[in-house]
């Protein structure tokens, strides 16, 4: 057939444009963890379906140990890991161009203030943000960070210190979600007030400066110590809900905006650790935990994501045996693929659970399996990243590597594939990849936000039925001040507007001056202002929200616990009911000759170390000082301490020792000296941090209470790497009874 001028134009223009359409609706960011839609799907095309460490498909690599997932946003790969050795090891979040692999920026920061190891760190995801271009992390030791795009500090949240959240031995940490403008993160805590239990609770930040949105406890105590079941933002019902698993052994959801707990679903008898998938209105969820009503262990379910309240005996729709503790499942074309702990693949009906096929990628299952292109894309613990071709009723392998580190062992490889420009990036103990076309045009795309799903117009229902209170909790020191807000919501969680209210402050405990509330919500505090721990009001019509306050007076600070009740504690410190054993909480106490102290009883069974926050995270160049005495329990003995700037100096009962720590479980500083002590006996401990010339000076010094202190200091540690603030803490170790009396801190001259 011939071809007009006309006509040929049109048709080399139609091809032209089609090229251009197809090539930028392939070339897409991996923002967060799972990608855009939330199930580890991408809808990139062309992708590599083979590759060799020798070169082959190899387009960069670079040296890097981590476990976690990359994003890439804006041209850039963002990865959380670890790096240094002895005295340096530190946790490290890094910045890569992601054509080349061009290191373009890193942070340093040192762990403190948790018992996870080395080789735990850097567990969590981080995630972009589409709008601002700004990326968060969350550390091992719970510091939430907002870099902008060139690696500058916008703000940051130390979530030990802030919220008493527990880290723990195992390292796991929830990745940040972005939504809106909210960052919200997942951890089990045990703060003050309200929020003394230790259960699993979300917490929601202004991703702009780090306010706090809301704090939401959709459950009951914790049967887990810590978790990483991520959430997951879906519109259902006219909802804009965030649905994640917690430590209570429920999946939950929660609306995104306010907080608000609206139905929950009992998976297991402990916490969850896998993440859920939600598609079509369906939930996918899987745990390795004993069931709740059945023999075996774990299992994957689906279930419908409706209704209110309890759906655990409504929404059920099918349920396969299977032990999923740690992968998240993929949803593609009314498939659902889960990885069990022994790293065995399946691939199910999405509608009825019946199995299609299996296959074996290795012994161990860590990380989660990404769809593109007709293809899967994943890694195995033991070193392997693995390309297959999931068939209707078979699974074909296509490429497979094995990396190893220098020594000859495998490589550890926890994290997921990510999948943008055409290009599969991975990070690994011995290096993050990039893989993909050396031949094909490198494109950056505009980023993404997270598809979700389409809201119904607030125009349709304006009618007011929640009030929230923003920030939902602050802290405050003399001469700062605070303005409210109250804001309204609808029965679906949408926002309506700002309101006027009616305000109040009502106090826990106050401890000097009072502060008060102004008529328009501002709360100040001047000089004079002592401690305070109280709920700020905001009453609107019918409806009433709350926030938080907690208000800490000028050092010096002197506290001899004789303003308390028994059983009580000072309220506006953090992590003094850690768990829900005795040994867990630091209560006031009256001894037999009358004295008030503050008292950690002993404790029978579980964890026994635990800390209590008596301050700030920004803190700096302070002294503190406390009286402790343990007490004999047949042969043991217990510890006591002090922390500062997150460095321990610990006064230890059965090896009779005087101890200065940085991050314990590798003993990145470790001093000791000699010191017997004895039970039953008071002892003053002073312990002294000065951030000087880019180093901390840590000194200590003990002696028998009322006693002269003696002239020198006895205990000396130097860290090139320091911590440079951090609250106070009073640390204890329960094998026996511990006491504390006569607390001050004070600055440093």
């Amino acid at each position: 057939m011939k071809l007009s001028l006309f006509n040929g134009k049109s048709f080399l223009l139609l091809c032209l444009f089609m090229m251009l359409t197809a090539g930028s609706a392939v070339a897409e960011d991996w923002a967060s963890w799972r990608g855009k839609y939330q199930n580890g799907v991408s809808d990139e095309t062309n992708l590599i379906s083979s590759w060799s460490q020798d070169g082959e498909n190899l387009i960069w690599k670079q040296d890097f140990i981590g476990r976690s997932t990359p994003i890439i946003m804006n041209g850039r790969v963002y990865v959380i890991g670890r790096t240094g050795e002895g005295v340096s090891i530190q946790e490290r979040v890094a910045c890569f161009d992601a054509e080349n692999g061009t290191l373009l920026w890193e942070h340093l920061y040192t762990v403190r203030n948790t018992y996870a190891p080395f080789s735990r760190t850097g567990w969590a995801c981080m995630v972009g943000d589409p709008e601002t271009g700004n990326v968060y992390s969350i550390g091992t030791a719970g510091i939430l960070n907002c870099f902008d795009k060139d690696g500058n500090i916008l703000w940051w949240r130390s979530m030990i210190e802030d919220f008493s959240v527990r880290t723990g031995y195992g390292g796991r940490t929830t990745n940040p979600v972005i939504d809106e403008d909210r960052v919200i993160i997942t951890f089990v805590s045990a703060g003050w007030g309200d929020q003394k239990p230790m259960k699993g609770r979300h917490f929601a930040f202004n991703k702009h400066n780090g306010d706090v949105v809301w704090m939401s406890t959709p459950g009951g105590v914790f049967k887990i110590p810590n978790l990483y079941s991520n959430p997951v933002i879906k519109v259902l019902d006219g909802q804009r809900l965030m649905i994640a698993g917690t430590a209570d052994g429920h999946v939950y959801a929660i609306k995104s905006r306010t907080g608000e707990k609206v139905w929950g679903f009992h998976l297991s008898q402990r916490g969850l650790n896998s993440s859920v998938v939600v598609e079509n209105g369906i939930v996918y969820a899987g745990h390795s935990e004993e069931n709740i009503d059945a023999p075996h262990m774990g299992r994957i379910t689906a279930f419908k994501a409706s209704g209110s309240g309890d759906i655990t005996k409504t929404n059920e729709i099918w349920r396969v045996e299977a032990e999923i503790g740690f992968t998240s499942p993929l949803y593609h074309d009314g498939r659902v693929y889960y990885i069990d702990n022994a790293s065995n693949m399946f691939c199910l009906n999405a509608e009825t659970g019946e199995e299609h096929w299996r296959y074996s990628l290795g012994t161990v299952g860590k990380g989660s399996p990404v769809w593109a292109d007709g293809k899967i894309y994943v890694t195995e613990t033991n070193g392997r990243f693995l390309i297959l071709e999931p068939r209707d009723t078979e699974c074909v392998l296509l490429s497979e590597q094995q990396i190893h580190m220098p020594e000859g062992r495998t490589a550890e490889i926890y994290s997921s594939p990510a999948i943008a420009y055409g290009r599969i990036f991975f990070t690994t103990e011995e290096g993050i990849y990039c893989l993909g076309d050396k031949g094909a045009p490198y494109e950056v795309s505009s980023p993404s936000a997270l598809v979700v799903g389409e809201e119904p117009s607030v125009e349709n229902d304006q009618t007011p039925a929640h009030v929230q209170v923003y920030p939902a909790e602050v802290v405050l020191w003399p001469n700062e001040k605070v303005a409210f807000k109250a804001r309204l919501f609808n029965k679906r969680g949408q926002f309506l507007q700002e309101s006027d209210a009616e305000w109040s402050f009502k106090n826990m405990q106050v401890n000097g001056e009072e502060a008060k509330i102004e008529e328009n919500g501002t709360l100040s505090t001047d000089a004079g202002t002592g401690f305070h721990a109280g709920i700020i009001s905001a009453k609107v019509g019918d409806l009433e929200g709350t926030a938080r306050v907690r208000i800490f007076a000028a050092l010096p600070w002197e506290e001899d616990f004789s303003a308390y009740e028994d059983d009580k504690n000072p309220p506006w410190w953090m992590g003094t009911s850690v768990v829900q054993s005795p040994g867990g909480k630091f209560i006031i106490k009256t001894l037999e000759d009358g004295n008030k102290v503050l008292s950690k009883p002993r404790n029978v069974k579980g964890i026994q170390r635990h800390f209590a926050f008596i301050g700030t995270r920004d803190m700096s160049n302070y002294t503190v000082q406390v009286d402790v005495k343990d007490a004999y329990h047949k042969r043991r003995r217990g510890d006591a301490g002090i922390i500062s700037h997150g460095y321990t100096l610990d006064l230890m009962g059965k090896t009779q020792r005087i101890e200065i720590r940085a991050w314990t479980s590798e003993n990145r500083i470790r001093e000791r000296v000699d010191f017997a002590w004895d039970a039953e006996t008071w002892h003053t401990v002073k312990m002294r941090v000065d951030i000087v010339d880019g180093k901390a000076i840590i000194k200590g010094k003990v002696w028998k209470t009322g006693e002269a202190e003696p002239a020198d200091w006895m205990i000396q540690a130097e860290d090139p790497y320091p911590a440079t603030v951090g609250s106070p803490a009073l640390y204890g170790v329960s094998n026996t009874e511990v006491n504390f009396d006569n607390l001050k801190v004070w600055q440093n001259e």
